[in-house]
């Protein structure tokens, strides 16, 4: 992968993992509520990696 790739899904990550805290932070929610929050989290980043991976393997 390229830098700038790289350097999108570091951030894209950041965000994911901020947004998340914040949200744990600030809901009142259950454990298994936060749990299924952050394997979801996790799941979805993983898609975007994937996706931004396809991308620039087509591109490059």
């Amino acid at each position: 992968m390229n830098k700038p790739v790289s350097a999108t899904i570091a951030g894209i990550a950041a965000c994911a993992a901020v947004g998340t805290a914040a949200y744990m932070a600030t809901a009142k929610s259950s454990k298994a509520q936060r749990r299924a929050l952050k394997k979801n989290a996790g799941k979805a980043l993983r898609t975007v990696g994937n996706v931004i991976d396809n991308m620039s393997s087509m591109i490059g």
